[in-house]
């Protein structure tokens, strides 16, 4: 699995994320913006994680080694009971399927494999706790370890995953990614019709773009969150961003 964590980890910060989640939420006005999902209101936002949720945990229960018809999206729900089932749902089956179970995932560059899909609950959970603290203005500061797992998981599996939407970025370089917290660093290889190329960075390397800055800004950079500390090429540096 990547960099040491295992779908008990995983599960383990599912868990701690929809906590948090569902605490915003629920004491949020359902009609009150979202700044970091322009349009949205807390309304949509929770009605997308139960969706989220209702999509991705079909392949760790079915065990589908391709991808699924899944089921329409849900009509006349309440918001969160909507989304306390599915988060019920989601603590049932993520502790009882092993990592190593089959199972069709989104990313040509991720293995087809049930962890793949533990740690993109987790980091998306994540996300939406981010959103909705940051609406309330109650943000909660994540973990490092956490961040980098995410980084990781946004260059060696999501960035692929874009690579081969039916309207593929067209944008060629190289990107560096360093972390000032901690030792990691990456350097990413993109071109057109490609599967993005990610490996350890060595030391010295010159590249079109060049990321740095503490985990945790890096990650929610990438995702737009947050001022994303880069410079370099515009155009590849606008296709390492994800939302």
């Amino acid at each position: 699995m990547a960099g040491g964590w295992t779908t008990q980890r995983w599960t383990e910060k599912f868990t701690e994320q929809a906590a948090m989640f569902r605490a915003s939420v629920g004491g949020a006005d359902p009609a009150a913006p979202v700044p970091s999902c322009p349009g949205w209101t807390f309304t949509e936002l929770v009605l997308h994680v139960g969706r989220f949720l209702q999509t991705s945990l079909e392949y760790l229960r079915s065990g589908s080694t391709v991808r699924l018809r899944l089921p329409p999206v849900p009509v006349d729900v309440v918001p969160l009971d909507y989304l306390d089932a599915q988060l019920a749902l989601a603590a049932e089956v993520l502790p009882d399927v092993p990592g190593n179970r089959p199972a069709w995932t989104f990313s040509p560059a991720s293995p087809d494999l049930a962890w793949v899909w533990h740690r993109r609950i987790a980091h998306e959970v994540d996300l939406r706790r981010w959103d909705a603290q940051a609406a309330l203005r109650e943000l909660v500061k994540g973990d490092t370890d956490f961040a980098v797992d995410g980084i990781e998981e946004s260059l060696g599996t999501l960035l692929a995953a874009k690579y081969a939407a039916d309207v593929p970025p067209t944008a060629e370089g190289t990107a560096l990614v360093q972390l000032t917290d901690v030792p990691e660093a990456w350097v990413v290889k993109l071109a057109p019709g490609l599967v993005p190329e990610v490996r350890a960075a060595w030391p010295g390397e010159e590249t079109d773009v060049r990321v740095t800055g503490e985990a945790q800004i890096v990650h929610y950079g990438l995702w737009g969150r947050l001022p994303l500390p880069a410079t370099g090429d515009r155009n590849v540096l606008g296709v390492l961003k994800l939302d």
